[in-house]
């Protein structure tokens, strides 16, 4: 006879809690964290929130799968039912619905995930031989003059670059090297165009740019030969290559990743039209103050030199001895004038005492001279009766005769 126990050892669970224990141990599962899942898309749904739903399903067996709004605005390609891709995420439980699901972060058409391997694995090796390395990137030039640009030459990342740069810089000089950016003859072709822009053009800044795709796509820019191409350049090497989320092997060899080209052409414009327009104002201010001071320390060291050539000059020292010349005349002058003075008076008295020895003045007193042929007649012995006599007294003469002698 079979026994019962009235109460059963086995654990009792809620549906809550032994939910919960499952989600919990998918995980915690590592090998369920980070999975690629290959799948059909069926059921595709987007609410307004932005958040997709739809299962990936084969021939045996189907996945409930959810991309956040986040993650779903990323995406490179149009979801479709019916299309085939690897869906890469989390396995985890969703409690309320009671079932297991995939909780997507990246989605690629099949066939991109062995692209994908290929690209970590490539980029392993690279980064092991340095060529990624910080320390071997070469600065941007802050003004390029002329700046090389190597894209296709018909895609819309050639016209954004060229409206960038001539909005920013129209100064600067572009150099387009044209060749393919997809297909099997690319790599090939943009290691030719850049080794022959840098060897023709010599640009002082290389721009690698293309737009966006999928990751077959932009896979001419995973190529072993273009990034061993970057990391040779003689210029340092600028790439824009696809969106913001793209990154390709050519980014990490590059001495500068741009998010897309325009935002390269960016980079290498630092200095804008409107930075060198201020910069020329500055400039200009600067000039005209130091050339206002330099003029006024010119006219102030030119005064100085005028100063001292005037003291220096031989005209002034002719000015001084002209003064000097002026002064000696007016001692000579006065010199003269005391000495003529000195002399007009030793004149007058000379005058004095002639005039008191003249015989003008005995004249005066009563006496007369008495000439006889211009003959002054002192003695009675020097005329004969009848002699004809001049008779001079003070005030004239008259003729006289002689009619006796005593």
């Amino acid at each position: 006879m079979e026994q019962m126990t009235l109460f059963d050892a086995s654990p009792r669970w809620t549906v809550t809690t032994l939910t919960r224990h499952l989600r919990q141990l998918l995980e915690a599962d590592a090998s369920l964290q980070g999975v690629w899942v290959q799948g059909e898309i069926s059921n595709l749904a987007r609410p307004a929130s932005g958040h997709l739903y739809f299962t990936l399903k084969d021939s045996g067996a189907s996945l409930k799968c959810v991309m956040w709004r986040n993650e779903a605005a990323r995406l490179r390609i149009p979801l479709k039912d019916g299309l085939a891709v690897e869906a890469h995420g989390s396995i985890s439980l969703y409690e309320a619905g009671g079932q297991y699901q995939l909780y997507a972060d990246t989605i690629h058409p099949l066939g991109e995930g062995a692209l994908y391997q290929e690209f970590l694995r490539l980029k392993a090796v690279l980064e092991a031989e340095g060529l990624f390395d910080a320390v071997r990137k070469r600065p941007i030039p802050v003004s390029p003059r002329r700046i090389g640009v190597v894209t296709s030459p018909t895609g819309a990342a050639l016209r954004d670059v060229l409206n960038t740069l001539r909005r920013r810089l129209p100064v600067v000089e572009v150099v387009i090297a044209p060749t393919p950016v997809q297909g099997d003859e690319a790599p090939q072709a943009i290691v030719a165009a850049l080794r022959n822009l840098i060897r023709v053009a010599a640009p002082e800044v290389i721009l690698l740019v293309r737009g966006g795709g999928s990751i077959e796509d932009l896979w001419a820019f995973n190529d072993e030969r273009v990034v061993r191409a970057v990391v040779e350049a003689a210029v340092p090497v600028i790439t824009g290559v696809g969106h913001e989320t793209d990154f390709t092997l050519v980014d990490f060899a590059a001495d500068m990743r741009a998010p897309t080209p325009t935002a390269a052409a960016e980079l290498a414009t630092q200095v804008t039209v409107q930075d060198l327009k201020a910069n020329l104002d500055e400039i200009g201010r600067i000039l005209v103050s130091e050339t206002a001071t330099l003029l006024q320390r010119c006219h102030e060291a030119a005064a100085w030199l005028d100063n001292r050539l005037r003291q220096a000059s031989p005209v002034r020292r002719l000015q001084n001895e002209r003064q000097r010349l002026d002064e000696m005349s007016r001692r000579w002058n006065a010199a003269q004038t005391h000495r003529l003075e000195i002399a007009a008076e030793k004149f007058r008295g000379m005058e004095n005492r002639l005039q008191a020895l003249s015989p003008l003045a005995v004249l005066k007193r009563g006496y007369a001279v008495i000439t006889k042929n211009e003959t002054v007649v002192t003695s009675v012995s020097q005329v004969r009766l009848e002699d004809a006599l001049r008779v001079r007294v003070q005030d004239g003469e008259f003729n006289a005769r002689v009619t006796g002698k005593g």
